[in-house]
């Protein structure tokens, strides 16, 4: 048993040291992973692989903590998102959501005026 978790030690050792490395690495870098490559351009990790795997981005792989770990430039897959017209629309309609968020908002707030406007110049008192 004590064999066991020696191994098991060893193991998650092995895994931070990795992680250490590819920290290391990555520090400073533009290439980066899959995951935050999606999350910082908006494509899809499928959008990422299709692109990487028709050469038209850059891509290399490197030891991670679970296995080996698919990196990409991030200034290259921003230009590449930045030109799909898929990627284009989506950014655009959550942009003019976002204004028409901003549009109803101002216009609550003028509703809200004009309802504290009005009830100032309501007597406080009906007449009877």
């Amino acid at each position: 048993m004590e064999e066991f978790l020696d191994m098991d030690w060893e193991d998650r050792l092995d895994e931070w040291e990795l992680e250490l490395d590819l920290a290391a690495q990555l520090e400073g870098s533009d290439w980066v992973t899959l995951e935050r490559a999606a999350a910082d351009t908006g494509a899809s990790r499928a959008a990422l692989r299709s692109w990487y795997r028709t050469g038209q981005i850059p891509s290399r792989l490197v030891d991670g903590p679970h296995g080996p770990q698919r990196l990409v430039p991030l200034a290259v897959v921003a230009a590449r998102a930045e030109a799909s017209p898929r990627l284009r629309s989506t950014a655009q309609r959550r942009l003019a959501g976002e204004a028409q968020l901003e549009i109803l908002r101002h216009r609550v707030d003028q509703l809200e005026l004009r309802l504290a406007a009005l009830e100032r110049r309501q007597p406080s008192d009906p007449p009877t």
